[in-house]
């Protein structure tokens, strides 16, 4: 931003496509300099919102501009106007919260400059520790902190919003499931749930996040400021995102867009985490297939007149599904009330290029009485100690297996067994050619699981200096299991 203040008739004018909201700061700017003990000057103003052929928005921009204002006019020191600073201002002076601190806090740690905030936008910048980071509640204080005579109001703690997740030790029983969704955790494997009411799905995938490694401080950085986009606060920026929308979403909701400038939807506010669909088939038809291409690419282009706007999208998807309207086709002792055109209707609601994208369908039935009756299973941290090791050895490979390209998947060492058992299933036509390689990506996770049961090997301690043995090969055992995972609703 750009500020000159020269000779001519005392005007104030605001250059750089700004929009109604920035037009109109130049009353609060007015009135909160005069408000805060300072004269404002009786000259030609014009403020530069740079590059001048970009469109600006919001409110935002109010304290920058006042801190120009005054430095160009030198009424206050010059390097009080060489710091990152956002907030709205008050005719009273007072600054109020915006959009965009965690954004303005990583601009100002890259370029070494301070940055000044509101308190509760300072406390979002906080979550990732950003030590430049100061809290201003008014201009006079972004005065006396951009000149070092005060160190700003003391940042507030932000309010917690983490919902904690289930632990795998309180399900009874669904063996089959609970491998599943460790295999799904370790590889970021996408998943599919169906079976009647009341087995257990949605609790299965609430304990997701329970097992889910935490986020390494990059990871943590583009999935909060995803979040700052749309307006939220991670309170625990390690934590991967688990994002759960109803079924009634709209299309921007799930997607982004929204009026105005686009917004993150559910699959960027999931980037790096995961998205749970719960009751999958009581989505619209329009909204699964919209997944479709983000699911692939990892990413989602909002094109708006004139412009687009690309939001990350490395999600992991969970879901689970009735396998008919009643719930019960298949039970062993519930039988199905729907007809069969109807069901029919069901499942057409889930496409097979939808489906073909789910590395693992399981179907889980309903509990078994006497497991009820017995101990509990494995924890959540027990269950998170193999996924982690998992997740280790996948990082020489530079991303997730479920990412896997052909190449990467080619290069390692497959014994022929397991080839001609792939073969085998795609020519029974269970496996299509998408099929074939998301087949491939969950043996190698199989492999890697199967990794940690090793004492002999060096990769048998899970750390950051881990070795991958050389002669680590998937065999029929994992390529057979990855195969059952290949189910149908």
């Amino acid at each position: 931003m750009e500020v000159f203040v020269g000779g001519g008739q005392p005007s104030f004018h605001l250059v750089g496509l700004p929009d109604t909201a920035i037009r109109e700061a130049k009353e609060r700017v007015r009135a909160a300099i005069q408000s805060s003990g300072y004269p404002f000057p009786g000259r030609r103003v014009v403020v530069n919102l740079a590059p001048a052929d970009v469109p600006k928005g919001g409110s935002a921009y109010d304290l920058p501009i006042a801190l120009g204002v005054l430095a160009a006019s030198k009424e206050i020191p010059a390097k009080c106007s060489r710091v990152v600073a956002l907030g709205e201002l008050a005719l009273d002076g007072t600054v109020r919260a915006v959009r965009g601190g965690l954004g303005a806090a990583l601009v100002a740690a890259r370029s070494q400059l301070r940055c000044l905030l509101p308190p509760a936008s300072a406390a979002e910048a906080g979550t990732l520790g950003e030590a430049m980071v100061s809290a201003v509640s008014s201009l006079a204080e972004a005065v006396a902190v951009g000149s070092g005579e005060s160190p700003g109001s003391e940042v507030p703690e932000p309010v917690s919003t983490r919902v904690n997740a289930p632990d795998l030790g309180e399900i009874r029983g669904q063996a089959t499931a609970r491998r599943a969704l460790e295999i799904a955790a370790a590889g970021e494997h996408n998943l599919l749930m169906t079976g009647p009411p009341g087995g257990g799905k949605t609790m299965l995938a609430r304990c997701l996040p329970g097992i889910l490694p935490r986020l390494e401080a990059d990871a943590a950085a583009e999935v909060a400021l995803m979040w700052a986009a749309a307006g939220l606060t991670r309170t625990d920026p390690e934590v991967p995102p688990f994002r759960s929308p109803h079924h009634s979403a709209s299309l921007a909701a799930l997607l982004g867009g929204g009026s105005g400038v686009p917004v993150p939807g559910e699959i960027s506010l999931a980037h790096r985490g995961a998205l749970f669909l719960d009751e999958l088939g009581e989505f619209p038809v329009h909204l699964l297939d919209a997944l479709r291409q983000p699911m692939e690419q990892g990413a989602v282009v909002i094109a708006r007149r004139g412009a687009s706007v690309r939001f990350a999208s490395t999600f992991q998807l969970v879901a689970a599904t009735n396998p008919c309207p009643c719930g019960y086709a298949g039970d062993r002792l519930r039988s199905c009330t729907c007809s069969q055109g109807s069901v029919a209707r069901y499942r057409r609601r889930l496409s097979g290029p939808l489906l073909d994208r789910f590395d693992l369908v399981i179907r889980v039935p309903r509990v078994d009485p006497g497991e009820m009756a017995r101990a509990p299973g494995e924890t959540s941290a027990a269950v998170a100690s193999r996924v982690a090791g998992a997740r280790v050895r996948q990082r020489h490979r530079g991303r997730s297996n479920a990412r896997l390209d052909r190449s990467a998947l080619d290069t390692m060492r497959w014994t022929t067994e397991a080839v001609r058992l792939l073969e085998q299933a795609m020519r029974g036509a269970a496996l299509t050619a998408r099929g074939w390689e998301r087949t491939r990506r969950v043996a190698v996770t199989i492999a890697d699981l199967a990794a940690g049961n090793d004492s002999d090997g060096p990769d048998s301690t899970i750390g950051p200096d881990l070795v991958i043995r050389p002669d680590r090969v998937i065999g029929t055992e994992h390529v057979m299991e990855a195969l059952a995972y290949r189910g149908s609703l």
